[in-house]
């Protein structure tokens, strides 16, 4: 279901396509509940509502959602997306401000890609140790019970697994 708002501009009419929550939802295949939670983040922005309390979304609200998943698969929180796309709707450019949180993840990325070499090398020499050792008693698998494993992978690493 959508609405149609007309807009008289120099005598032209222009036909402006409004669209509730739930077919926004379905045309972008993101849930209704993610977008009132963009929403509540400022990616958004405030869009207008019926006389009952719908929310009505122009067609531009697409273009938005493209930049949240572009962004998104780039790295950016949705915390930074909501930065970046406030400072544009001042008019000024966010560029600067990205290439910054860029920079900082690459650095991230850089740190945590030697941790999981580090990590890989020490489970390779463990693994190649019990290969060799076949099985050890212990209480539940002597194997992992006599382990001297230095690094772990860190929290961050093993909840997304």
């Amino acid at each position: 279901m959508f609405h149609i708002d007309s807009v008289v501009d120099y005598g032209v009419y222009t036909l402006i396509v409004r669209l509730k929550i739930g077919e926004v939802s379905r045309r972008a295949e993101l849930g209704i509940e993610t977008l009132r939670y963009y929403e509540r983040l400022g990616l958004l922005g405030s869009p207008r509502r019926t006389e009952s309390g719908y929310r009505l979304y122009s067609e531009s609200i697409f273009g938005r959602l493209d930049f949240i998943r572009k962004a998104q698969a780039m790295g950016f929180t949705l915390e930074e997306i909501a930065r970046i796309i406030q400072e544009s709707e001042t008019g000024r450019s966010p560029c600067a401000e990205v290439r910054r949180i860029a920079r900082r993840k690459l650095e991230e990325l850089d740190l945590r890609l030697k941790q999981l070499r580090q990590y890989r090398n020490e489970l390779a020499r463990t693994l190649t140790e019990w290969e060799r050792k076949g099985s050890a008693a212990g209480k539940i698998c002597g194997l992992i019970e006599e382990s001297h494993i230095d690094h772990v992978p860190d929290r961050a690493m093993r909840a997304r697994q």
